[in-house]
């Protein structure tokens, strides 16, 4: 097994970038020098892939003689080791010490490369990791270990020098998963807790009614006459510890009748939804679904934002029975069948609580980034269920998969033939992913690319 040893200073970064490798708060980090004085040592596995030994060594410093027997111990662990891992301190000039050790370590002619941990912007990218330049090393990288910036390149170095295991059977087919994708996708949701919902619907839906009773006060004017909403209304309340934005959003007739201010009110209202997170659909169940309920809700589809179906009025609804009403809403808008219904009367605060909750745990699941190996695990049960189909003799292989974005959960298929992928086997992985994790109330995209491609590129 490799062995892979961070060296440097005492506080430069080694004990973090320790704990971000093996994934867990294993090694003690402090702003005080000396803090790490043994050898620590932590086995990496790659899945069943390949797997190495990583070691977070104290600072070397020879200012007294304790901190000198521990930089003694730190230079015979990266003597010994296969690969070193030499971490400087960006916020401060290239040091004369760290030159000589580093070029020291560098004629053990064993892989080597020198971290400049801290650099925390692009300025300080452009005034100050390139004066470190004058170590003359092969493999430099400019990174922030607290900032999780810039560590990609790294990994991706790090997989070169790491070879798979002797009768390892990859994940998917016969692709590897990169190691910097491995990393990078955190075993954790985010811990952001803000974020906006916007109350869209067409005109007189009781959009302004439903944000006044969820805040709890008359906040906005209501009135039975179409259009009395013009600007967006943004109201901000807190709820199982998250920070909620509401607004509540000019009412949208259809285009023929948009007249005037009213124009302004929808370009306004578009621009709020490229900010939004989450979207209250607004339907009137005394009318039913129209071709410009359709209409708005496909908005919620162009945005990709996490969608509740409200059906307001359901007091008044009429004869209608709850399963024959849902069933033909759910028809109207097959595009958001993700997408959980309420009934709820605004007016009278009928199951109206029940929507603080709801949208939470949308939010929870809105920014929700898969482990890679329980993705990769999902995707070759999808797989071994039913084969990805080939095209006029051409075999399309599948070989791993990673989430590259939150907000909406954004996956991306590296293909040998993305183009051959068919929409319809994409879809099919999409209803197996929503069976394995809980997405309700989310969008969730698949882009099948080449490895090496980006991504964010392919989704433009």
């Amino acid at each position: 097994m490799k062995k892979v040893a961070i060296v440097g200073k005492p506080n430069v970064g080694k004990s973090s970038l320790y704990n971000r490798l093996i994934k867990r708060r294993d090694a003690i980090t402090s702003d005080i020098s000396g803090t790490t004085r043994d050898v620590k040592k932590g086995i990496v596995t790659l899945l069943e892939d390949r797997e190495f030994e990583l070691l977070d060594t104290g600072g070397i410093d020879y200012t007294s003689d304790l901190f000198s027997k521990v930089g003694d111990k730190s230079l015979q662990a990266a003597k010994e080791a296969d690969i070193i891992v030499y971490m400087v301190d960006g916020k401060t000039i290239p040091d004369d010490d760290d030159k000589a050790r580093f070029w020291e370590l560098q004629s053990l002619n064993k892989p080597i490369v020198l971290m400049v941990n801290k650099i925390d912007n692009d300025k300080e990218m452009q005034e100050k990791f390139w004066e470190f330049t004058e170590f003359g090393a092969e493999n430099l990288f400019g990174i922030s270990v607290s900032h999780n910036r810039g560590l990609s390149q790294f990994y991706k170095w790090l997989e070169g020098q790491i070879p798979p295991n002797i009768n390892s059977e990859p994940i998917i087919e016969d692709g590897d998963i990169p190691l910097e994708l491995l990393l990078e996708s955190q075993d954790e949701k985010e811990d952001d807790k803000e974020f906006k919902v916007a109350i869209i619907g067409r005109v007189n839906t009781g959009k302004s009614s439903l944000l006044n009773s969820l805040i709890k006060e008359d906040r906005v004017v209501v009135s039975d006459v179409a259009g009395t909403t013009i600007d967006p209304i943004d109201e901000t309340i807190v709820h199982n510890d998250h920070q909620i934005t509401f607004v509540d959003t000019a009412g949208i007739r259809r285009r023929s009748k948009i007249l005037g201010i009213e124009k302004y009110a929808l370009n306004r209202t578009e621009n709020m939804l490229a900010d939004a997170d989450i979207a209250l659909i607004m339907i009137d169940a005394t009318v039913g679904v129209t071709e410009l309920d359709e209409r708005i809700a496909g908005l919620v589809d162009k945005y990709k934002l996490g969608a509740l179906i409200v059906i307001n009025k359901w007091d008044i609804r009429g004869d209608k029975e709850y399963k024959e009403a849902i069933e033909e809403i759910r028809d109207e808008l097959k595009f958001l069948h993700y997408a959980p219904v309420i009934t709820i009367s605004a007016k009278s605060g009928q199951r109206v609580h029940k929507i603080l909750d709801i949208i939470v745990d949308i939010y929870k699941r809105y920014s929700y980034r898969m482990p890679t190996s329980k993705l990769n695990e999902a995707i070759k049960m999808a797989i071994s269920r039913h084969h990805v189909p080939s095209h006029n003799g051409q075999i399309v292989k599948i070989k791993f998969a990673t989430q590259f974005a939150i907000k909406h959960p954004r996956i991306a298929l590296i293909v040998n033939k993305p183009n051959l992928l068919h929409f319809s086997y994409k879809r099919y992985l999409t209803n197996f992913m929503r069976e394995q994790f809980d997405f309700e109330g989310v969008p969730i995209e698949l882009i099948a690319q080449k490895r090496g491609e980006r991504a964010e590129e392919e989704e433009e």
